[in-house]
């Protein structure tokens, strides 16, 4: 009794498909092509074609103060966000050591000086002996000799305590600029070691109201690119409202990630209201050619891709003798291709005497929903398909594809 049931409902199942196989057929054959497509007029109209890329805004210049003297942070004069002057104290290290050897390196001069005197008297009092004839040469240049080494040792004891009162000024570390702290990577009591490279202790953006981007862009459509270029740009914090740049540089130094190859386009901009903060993620786009009052075809026109079998009651769609590349849309999924000239070729159709007719035309520029028809057999007041109306067609595959599973 199961299996004569299961046989039962595969009978019911196929015919309730077979039945709506040929509702859908007669509903299609009944309709006229305006009915069953969407048709948009090809008129004439601009059209700026764009590039786009992410970067990340950054400050024009960022400053990293590190330390050449190795202490424990004893006092921190600034924190996030304060706007510092140009030689303002930032924090101090622990001075006890430096300060020690630099009273040890003091103390070494005035031992040096006094030798040095003793030095010159003995110079002089041998050559007034020498020239009373109680003494020798020899004796007199060997004091020459005892005051000449003990200038010298008084000139390297002084440069020691230079060193010494130097180091010791680097205990107090100071802004080389103007700006704004960004960053504070030290806390107090924290020991920081100046031993092999200077550690960073402190980021100042020098001045948020002049900022640039680091974009990538791809090599593709790097050759589109020229500094002085317009950039237009948006940013998540501010989703409501477009910023506006000038591309300032395009680094020669190429970046590849996984075989594919990204060029740096450095992009200046002003921030005079300084909402814009370091580290944001900027969505650039940059206008790379425009076109005024130009036959313009809907992108979605040049992806359509007749349906299989159309041209039910008379209407024969002539696309399918179109090649398959045409009508696919191969290469950046906009129905265009490369002629034997190089120039990109794309297809689209219009309804003929209730019959789908393909047209070929030359394509130029495209933004993000028309292009550029530059020429073919396509006219101004032409109208286009554009896709399938389901809505007046009566169909509704989704719904029976939900009965059928």
């Amino acid at each position: 009794m199961n299996i004569t049931f299961r046989k039962s409902a595969v009978a019911v199942l196929l015919v309730a498909v077979a039945a709506a196989g040929v509702y859908w057929q007669r509903q299609n054959a009944a309709q006229s092509p305006e009915q069953r497509y969407k048709l948009q007029m090809v008129d004439k109209g601009d059209v700026t074609q764009t590039v786009s890329a992410n970067g990340t805004l950054n400050p024009v210049v960022l400053v990293n103060v590190g330390t050449q003297v190795s202490g424990t942070v004893t006092r921190l004069y600034v924190d996030f966000n304060d706007k510092v002057e140009k030689g303002q104290a930032l924090l101090e290290l622990d001075h006890s050591l430096l300060a020690a050897q630099a009273r040890q390196t003091a103390a070494n001069v005035l031992n040096v000086a006094a030798a040095l005197d003793l030095a010159r008297a003995n110079e002089a009092r041998m050559r007034e002996l020498f020239a009373e004839e109680y003494v020798s040469r020899q004796e007199l240049e060997q004091a020459i000799q005892a005051r000449r080494s003990n200038e010298a040792q008084l000139a390297q004891a002084r440069a020691a305590a230079d060193k010494d009162q130097v180091n010791l000024r680097y205990t107090t570390i100071r802004s080389p600029v103007s700006g704004v702290v960004v960053d504070r990577v030290v806390d107090l009591g924290q020991t920081v070691a100046a031993s092999l490279q200077t550690p960073t202790l402190i980021k100042i953006a020098q001045d948020l109201s002049e900022m640039r981007i680091d974009s990538n862009f791809a090599e593709a459509d790097i050759g589109k690119i020229r500094p002085g270029q317009k950039v237009r740009f948006t940013v998540d914090a501010f989703p409501e409202r477009s910023f506006e740049g000038e591309v300032q540089q395009i680094r020669l130094n190429p970046t590849t990630q996984q075989n594919v190859v990204t060029y740096n386009v450095r992009v200046s901009l002003s921030n005079p209201e300084q909402i814009l903060l370091p580290g944001m993620t900027a969505y650039v786009s940059i206008a790379v050619a425009s076109r005024r009052n130009v036959l313009l075809v809907a992108n979605a026109a040049l992806r359509f891709k007749p349906p299989e079998g159309a041209g039910s009651n008379g209407e024969q769609a002539t696309a399918a003798k179109t090649p398959a590349a045409e009508r696919t849309g191969e290469g950046k999924g906009k129905g265009k291709k490369r002629d034997a000239k190089g120039a990109n070729s794309g297809t689209v159709h219009i309804i003929d005497n209730g019959r789908l007719k393909a047209l070929s035309v030359q394509l130029g520029i495209t933004d993000s929903r028309n292009t550029e028809v530059l020429g073919g057999d396509l006219k101004e007041g032409d109208r286009v398909v554009i896709g399938e109306n389901l809505a007046n067609s009566g169909t509704k595959p989704s719904s029976v594809g939900m009965r059928l599973f």
